[in-house]
């Protein structure tokens, strides 16, 4: 007599779940590096904060472009993208700047406590939800892999119990023997 089988067809667990896995860790990581970047910055100016007077040179207009700023450092012209400018800001306006002492790339609007509008809050939003991204897939592909083995150990189990007094608890295999019982002797 044959162990039952369940009915339902079996599955694997998609790419999908690990491709998911690997993607939201990967943004996770990479919004904590810009963020932990900002942050960064923001202490390296805060130390030691230089005042310059920079001129916007460029607005953001449409998706790809961005606001630039020009400032003078030690007698070179140097350039700031996407900060936090003034409503009403037009091209050619001054404004005032900080950098820091020992890296003049390190620029903020004055005032301001991070460099980039952009940094610092799109990591406090986006990592936790990657994390918790990554976490239900993890779940999910862990889950997905238990119950296989599950499946795999009744089946086994079920081949296996036939005869076996261990697995059937002292119970003989109700198996009949060609010729009856007598027919070994």
């Amino acid at each position: 007599m044959r162990a039952a089988t369940p009915d339902r067809p079996r599955t694997r667990t998609g790419r999908g779940w690990y491709v998911g896995a690997v993607l939201s860790a990967v943004v996770a990581v990479a919004m904590c590096l810009l963020g932990w970047r900002q942050a960064d910055q923001a202490d390296r100016i805060d130390a030691h904060p230089v005042r310059v007077e920079g001129t916007v040179t460029q607005l953001p207009g449409g998706s790809g472009s961005y606001s630039q700023v020009a400032y003078p450092v030690d007698g070179r012209r140097l350039t700031a993208a996407d900060l936090w400018l003034p409503s009403g800001a037009q091209v050619g306006d001054p404004i005032c700047l900080e950098h820091a002492a020992d890296d003049a790339g390190a620029v903020r609007v004055c005032g301001k406590t991070y460099p980039q509008p952009v940094g610092v809050g799109l990591a406090q939003t986006s990592v936790p939800a990657a994390a918790l991204l990554c976490a239900l897939c993890l779940w999910r592909i862990r889950r997905t892999r238990a119950g296989a083995q599950r499946e795999r150990a009744a089946f086994t189990v079920a081949f296996a119990a036939e005869g076996m007094p261990a697995l059937t608890h002292g119970k003989r295999s109700r198996r009949r023997r060609k010729g009856g019982r007598r027919a070994l002797r």
